[in-house]
């Protein structure tokens, strides 16, 4: 098996297995992890001082370094656990209505459909799928696409900056200020985002983004943020009351103060923001810049010899790629109800894993019957292993 790039050894990924699914949950390089060890030997070396102490401002600084480094606004970033956990804090302090519709794209991640589904449903509001194009011919699709569908009942549309079945890059900006001349407020589902593409929170102008720091950033696990629009703040509150601003008087905002304190945590994971944000920065010499341009360029050369190997076209133009490409594969009915394993796994994607010890996921948008092979590409990865990975699957197919 090819071992993979210089930098291979920076990340603790098991030696005998070719990582080709960074988009999933990334994964941590080794010096991070030693960072964030020394953080817990802390914690619990002295409870009182780390959490009580020294944690407002360790996370004070935490949340600069994310805020310059997604371009957002002074005070308008919390720590959230995960995307996924910041897209239902903004469903859920929305404010939705009887009557009110809510537009999401067929291409969201499951658990953001799911949600918009569960959310509109408590508030007597309807959650509309958009149906997605596929392949994409050019970001006009999905924004063309998204305003077909705006009615008069339309307050939100939640919508991607990178998606990620298919792995489609999506400006929001346009569609957020097309929307927002409509009367309709946005929600971008940006889990890839940080790390994979710049970010400018000011010029999105989205009422709320939510992306991970555990992907493309290399943070450890459990690490996202959820920016909040400043004119939005007022009425957004965490998941899960714990302290309120009025139990503390640090001169912070009830926003900035409510989502730094929900319940005993373990913060050590955003504390590790600033650290794998510079980390990465530091292994070439253009810095996160160099880091995501790197990550497009293979991304780039790899999507060809897989689509060779598959003998399939393009999902996406050149300006639609980021670190993640995708590729169609025949339909086949995966099982209903589904095996009683923790989630099915297409045989493909489960003979690549036994017979070539490669890690790359299969996954099935049903509303399209689209079944789709997803590759990505981080500084650990070269050009061979997806080589490789085409051997293979010219063998198998």
């Amino acid at each position: 098996m090819p071992p993979g790039s210089r930098f291979r050894k920076l990340w603790a990924l098991d030696p005998d297995t070719v990582y080709l699914n960074h988009g999933s949950f990334g994964a941590c390089p080794r010096d991070v992890l030693s960072f964030r060890a020394g953080l817990l030997a802390e914690l619990e070396a002295a409870p009182m001082e780390f959490l009580v102490r020294r944690l407002p401002g360790l996370l004070q600084s935490g949340l600069e370094y994310a805020e310059k480094l997604t371009g957002a606004e002074p005070g308008s970033i919390a720590f959230v656990p995960n995307a996924t956990h910041g897209v239902n804090t903004a469903l859920a302090s929305f404010g939705l209505r009887p009557g009110d519709e809510v537009l999401v794209g067929s291409h969201e991640y499951f658990s953001t459909l799911n949600a918009c589904m569960r959310h509109c449903a408590a508030a007597g509001a309807r959650c509309r799928v958009v149906p997605m194009p596929f392949p994409a011919r050019g970001p006009e699709g999905a924004a063309e696409a998204f305003l077909s569908m705006v009615t008069p009942a339309t307050r939100l549309a939640v919508i991607d900056h990178v998606t990620s079945s298919t792995g489609f890059v999506q400006d929001p900006a346009p569609l957020v200020a097309a929307m927002r001349g409509k009367g309709v407020e946005v929600l971008v589902d940006g889990a890839h985002g940080p790390g994979m593409v710049p970010l400018d929170m000011q010029a999105i102008g989205a009422a709320f983004y939510t992306g991970n720091f555990h992907k493309w950033l290399c943070s450890p696990k459990v690490c996202a943020m959820l920016y909040v629009r400043p004119d939005m703040q007022e009425r957004t509150r965490p998941l899960a009351t714990s302290h309120v601003a009025g139990d503390f008087d640090s001169g912070q905002s009830a926003f900035r103060v409510e989502f730094q304190w929900s319940g005993t945590p373990d913060p050590t994971a955003a504390l590790c923001v600033s650290r794998a944000g510079e980390y990465l920065a530091s292994l070439l010499p253009g810095g996160l810049p160099a880091v995501m341009e790197a990550n497009r360029n293979l991304v780039l050369e790899a999507r060809g010899i897989v689509a060779d190997a598959l003998g399939v076209g393009q999902s996406c133009p050149d300006s639609m790629t980021g670190a993640m490409a995708s590729f169609e594969l025949p339909w086949i009915d995966p099982p209903d109800p589904p095996l009683p394993d923790w989630i099915w796994m297409d045989p493909l994607q489960r003979r690549l894993l036994e017979e070539c010890r490669i890690e790359v996921p299969v996954s099935y948008l049903r509303r399209e019957r689209l079944r789709i092979l997803r590759i990505s590409a981080q500084l650990y990865n070269d050009i061979s292993q997806y080589e490789y990975l085409a051997s293979c699957l010219r063998r198998m197919l």
